[in-house]
């Protein structure tokens, strides 16, 4: 079955209630979206991680060496793309545009043979999955103690085992916020904490210790993403587990990862790190390596819908009869784009998720939303990032 046609739209959206967190603030949403289109009307589609613009320039830099090609050949498709983008993006947005076309591509697989992803990624091995709950972003609320605990009171009632905060605002603000959040969500929901690579690792070091007696779920991102070492050592010296990743980039960024011994749980993200096709790849280099894999996401239904289907298909870490059921992030900040544009197979009932049965991914876009928050549709066949 051959792709006839690939059209990236870019969406955007401004937020009713801006927030920001250790590195920037977001006033709006925009994200890139791409349809893949086969002969027969088939249709799929996929999602990039970054700027949206840009992911929207490397798909149409992409397009011409994926349409005519047969849609179930997925690493032949994947292989090109790759070799057409190494000689300058070996990490970065070339990824994200080949991430989305990827997802894109087997969500069309899936529907061209009447199967979800999970099935054709090798199975569900894992019916139940968790997600977390991320937010807790900062604003300028003069009440933002009494916002955040509102928040987690409203965690705890979706049924959330788990939820994740931010920190990286200094070591004073983290301890207060932390002990906040920690006191409202109690021990049944467990708390982590991201500073996006805030600290160097002195500074998160000492944040560690002031925290371990908190039972925290982990420490996500705690120093600058090249900082091997500095991870490697806050591993040796703490005993909060700790996570990154989503700033690496294929196989190959994991095996940094990895050979420096850095973190105890990876987070690459499937629609910047090279889509569904790598990621099983990366999830069998951390097989290798006893990792475990939780994978970052902060996009619409469509990257949180394959997500669901890649977790499903991990394999045991280590396998036993008794274990915890894996998770997967599930971005609770406000986001049009991800609640209106794309609908969804996926229910979250008392704080899981069971894997959806549809064939693909479960997911479709809805025309009438697209085309409201599209910033450029010129034709179906348009040009409008995630």
């Amino acid at each position: 079955m051959k792709i006839v046609d690939i059209i990236p739209y870019v969406i955007a959206q401004d937020l009713e209630k801006p927030f920001y967190f250790s590195q920037w603030d977001y006033k709006a949403r925009k994200i890139c979206l791409v349809k893949i289109i086969l002969e027969d009307g088939t249709y799929g589609w996929g999602e990039g991680y970054g700027p949206a613009d840009m992911i929207e320039t490397g798909i149409n830099f992409l397009k011409p060496f994926v349409i005519g090609e047969n849609v179930l050949e997925n690493e032949k498709i994947w292989q090109n793309m790759y070799l057409r983008t190494l000689d300058f993006g070996r990490s970065g947005i070339f990824n994200a545009a080949i991430s989305a076309i990827d997802v894109g591509i087997w969500d069309c697989k899936g529907k061209v043979l009447n199967q979800p992803v999970s099935v054709l990624l090798g199975g569900v091995k894992n019916e139940i999955i968790h997600p977390y709950a991320t937010g807790f972003y900062f604003t300028d609320s003069p009440t933002l103690d009494e916002d955040l605990r509102k928040e987690a009171q409203f965690y705890k009632k979706e049924g959330f085992k788990a939820a994740k905060m931010k920190v990286g605002l200094g070591l004073e603000k983290d301890l207060h916020y932390v002990h906040l959040l920690k006191e409202e969500l109690g021990d049944d929901v467990r708390l982590m904490i991201d500073s996006n690579h805030a600290y160097n690792y002195r500074e998160a070091l000492e944040l560690c210790q002031k925290l371990e007696h908190l039972n925290i779920g982990w420490f996500e991102e705690p120093v600058h993403p090249e900082d091997y070492n500095g991870y490697a050592k806050l591993r040796e010296n703490t005993s909060i587990p700790i996570a990154g990743g989503e700033c690496e980039y294929l196989k190959h960024g994991f095996k940094r990862l990895f050979d420096a011994d850095a973190v105890d749980i990876a987070q690459p993200d499937l629609c910047a790190t090279g889509g569904l096709t790598e990621m099983k790849r990366i999830a069998t280099l951390a097989s290798s390596y006893h990792k475990d894999i939780v994978p970052h996401s902060w996009g619409t239904w469509i990257a949180i819908s394959a997500a669901v289907h890649f977790v499903s298909n991990l394999d045991q870490n280590p396998g036993r009869m008794f274990r915890n059921a894996p998770m997967i992030e599930l971005d609770r900040t406000e986001n049009p784009l991800r609640d209106d544009v794309v609908s969804h197979a996926i229910k979250v009932e008392n704080g899981e998720i069971k894997v959806p049965q549809l064939p693909g991914l479960g997911i479709d876009v809805n025309q009438n939303y697209l085309e409201k928050y599209a910033i450029n549709n010129r034709r179906e066949t348009a040009a409008v990032w995630s």
